[in-house]
């Protein structure tokens, strides 16, 4: 696991522990077009259209999004296998999720 995305991964945890997170590509477009993915996390690995795809359909909605992390490391840390798409349903944990995105020297798009 990343040192510089340990607290991001622990909080994404937390998220899917408390029931804040839609996790996977149909839930994750059901949450968005809803409204009530406050962030979508999109993997690094994801495929191209996957990403146009999320992206397009994000700045649609006016969602917040991050590209980040690997489809493994996202999965390890929701407690499932490989994923790359999630979303947040929880304004405060978007925001201690982008804080600790903001503490890394990682490179984040979105």
């Amino acid at each position: 696991m990343n040192q510089d995305l340990r607290g991001f991964y622990q909080l994404l945890g937390l998220s899917a522990r408390a029931g804040k997170l839609m996790i996977g590509e149909m839930l994750c477009q059901k949450a968005i077009r809803m409204r009530k993915a406050k962030l979508v996390i999109i993997s690094e690995e994801a495929s191209h259209n996957t990403l146009k795809k999320f992206i397009n359909m994000c700045k649609h909605y006016k969602t917040d999004y991050v590209v980040v992390g690997s489809k493994e490391m996202l999965g390890k840390a929701v407690g499932k296998g490989s994923r790359t798409v999630l979303a947040v349903t929880d304004e405060g944990l978007k925001e201690a999720l982008l804080r600790q995105l903001e503490n890394s020297e990682m490179p984040v798009r979105g």
